[in-house]
């Protein structure tokens, strides 16, 4: 029964990525708290695997299709370094308590930046001064919460600098690939604290599921969004009430 459930997961988390270029660490993270009894840091650490593989194989057919916009993703990678590696060593010295409510908190906000409406501009670059905040924000969130930073990304590139929706989700996988592998050799100290057969299949139907995802993302793909906004907005409350009560 766990292995079936842990495919259904990976798969829905597969999907995720894969239309939206955000989302699969959010979705991870609570799955191993909640369905599979994952304490806090082994959760985060757990995710990172995951993530890493499933934006991986979802990155692949935006860099065939040439919708990967590197040097942005390379820059908020590098950026974020620092940050990343951290709040990686800091997680550790967190109560769970303290993870969790940040991480619910983190949904919530992310949910509110995918309803926004996206408006129509010309395609230009991000800013320096922008690219610095987004790529520090993102490492900070990466290291602490097992989160790819996906749901910055692509919001930031489609709202304020006009970038389509297809190579915002290109650059946010790429992001996410490079920030869940720095972030998962900073959790090296709690890779022993995991019990990786669920991990390892979750990810294994999360990596079939985004190449596919990836592959027939179409631009209405703006509904998707508005759907998975929902249900962060279900999960932080969730979370919040699992922590608290």
């Amino acid at each position: 029964m766990d292995i079936a459930i842990a495919l259904i997961a990976g798969g829905f988390i597969g999907a995720v990525l894969g239309f939206v270029g955000a989302g699969g660490a959010m979705l991870s993270v609570p799955i191993l708290l909640y369905i599979f009894d994952f304490t806090a840091i082994p959760a985060t650490t757990g995710a990172l695997a995951i993530v890493l593989f499933a934006a991986m194989a979802g990155a692949l057919p935006k860099a065939r299709a040439k919708e990967i916009l590197y040097r942005d993703a390379l820059v908020i990678w590098s950026l974020g370094l620092v940050t990343n590696l951290a709040t990686s060593i800091l997680a550790h010295k967190l109560s769970d308590k303290l993870i969790t409510t940040g991480f619910a908190i983190v949904l919530l906000f992310a949910a509110l930046s995918m309803l926004k409406k996206s408006l129509p501009k010309e395609q230009r670059r991000m800013s320096i001064p922008v690219l610095v905040l987004v790529s520090l924000g993102i490492g900070a969130l990466t290291g602490l919460f097992g989160i790819g930073g996906g749901f910055i990304v692509v919001p930031v590139l489609i709202h304020a600098f006009g970038t389509p929706p297809r190579i915002a989700t290109g650059t946010s996988l790429v992001v996410i690939c490079l920030n869940s592998i720095t972030a998962f050799l900073g959790h090296f100290s709690h890779w022993s604290e995991v019990s990786w057969r669920i991990p390892i299949i979750i990810a294994i139907s999360a990596v079939a599921v985004a190449l596919l995802a990836s592959h027939k993302q179409t631009a209405s793909s703006e509904t998707s969004r508005k759907l998975f906004a929902l249900l962060l907005i279900a999960i932080s409350a969730f979370t919040l009430i699992k922590t608290y009560l």
